[in-house]
């Protein structure tokens, strides 16, 4: 059938109508195909326009595009391209989301933790303003709002070293320097609260060492894992600084004989404001530890635990070795 329409298509063309006949024809088959041709590309237009549209859709409605959509033929590489864009947006806006469960957390935490010295400096105020308390109670008194003031202070200060490491605000900067004396300055600040609490304390003799740390934050760290071993330790107890030196890092061992910690608590004393429903009344705040491993990870260091509840704890914190 098709044969015998395009012989007569040709006998038609060569038949001997007019040339203005013919320049008719052909003016007629030219504009069918124009015709045709623009709508094809009206068509393919409207196709493009609809599927952009309904990918930008499915963007803004946080929708995961198709598989099916990817694999469209002549399409395919523009989808991919907004897929991307798509999974760019959506860390984004994950990342934000986050952040501000972060901030709210933050100051959920920050407002519980300044509650009580704030609350109790105002009860030693109100008890310091009374005309008949006697000196001994007003010495008593200011001596107790002291002590809170100097925990507000300590509290706010943790904060603040807290945002900082966390925003990088601080230019944080680690160099190798000889890891002796960062324990000393360590040691020489909790020596004090050692003595009070007749610590039995052990500072095992080593070779200084060339480690790669920041002396004031790690010296920080230090402080934080003497305070709580003195802290969690009774008197008389025992508490001992131990250094080991291997190919990569140095390990500081920082043990106790004090109550130790629960296997389930592990993971959770390295968390922010963390605190064991065990020691809620007792003096702290759950930062010291979040705050250490900051510090360490920014040292490319880290911190191990060991421990068994009511028999004692050790704390190792590894910093990379440096050429001496």
């Amino acid at each position: 059938m098709m044969y015998r329409n395009q012989n007569g298509f040709k006998q038609f063309m060569e038949s001997d109508i007019s040339g203005r006949n013919k320049e008719m024809w052909i003016t007629i088959l030219l504009a069918v195909l124009l015709c045709l041709s623009i709508g094809y590309s009206i068509y393919q237009k409207r196709k493009t326009y609809r599927l952009i549209d309904r990918l930008l859709d499915s963007v803004l409605n946080r929708e995961m595009i198709a598989a099916s959509d990817v694999e469209e033929g002549e399409y395919s590489a523009l989808v991919s391209k907004i897929k991307q864009i798509q999974e760019v947006l959506d860390n984004h806006v994950n990342s934000a989301e986050q952040e501000k469960e972060q901030v709210k957390s933050l100051v959920s935490n920050m407002s519980h933790q300044l509650k009580t010295p704030l609350a109790n400096i105002s009860l030693y105020a109100e008890i310091l303003s009374k005309e008949e308390i006697t000196s001994e109670r007003k010495t008593l008194f200011s001596e107790k709002m002291q002590r809170q003031i100097d925990k507000l202070s300590w509290i706010v200060e943790s904060l603040s070293k807290m945002v900082k490491l966390e925003q990088n605000i601080d230019g944080f900067e680690g160099k190798a320097i000889g890891i002796k004396q960062t324990i000393l300055d360590a040691v020489d600040t909790l020596y004090e609260k050692l003595e009070k609490k007749e610590i039995n304390f052990t500072l095992e003799p080593f070779e200084d060492r060339l480690l790669y740390h920041n002396r004031k934050w790690t010296a920080e760290v230090f402080v934080n894992l003497l305070e709580n071993a003195v802290k969690y330790t009774d008197r008389g107890g025992t508490i001992s600084i131990c250094v080991k030196s291997y190919d990569l890092y140095t390990e500081i061992q920082i043990a106790d004989n004090g109550r130790g910690i629960r296997q389930e608590e592990m993971t959770d004393i390295f968390k922010r404001f963390y605190r064991s429903p065990e020691v809620e009344n007792m003096e702290g705040s759950g930062i010291g530890l979040y705050l250490s491993n900051l510090i360490l990870e920014k040292e490319k260091g880290y911190m191990t635990v060991d421990s068994e509840y009511g028999k004692g704890s050790c704390f190792s914190v590894f910093l990379q070795n440096c050429k001496n």
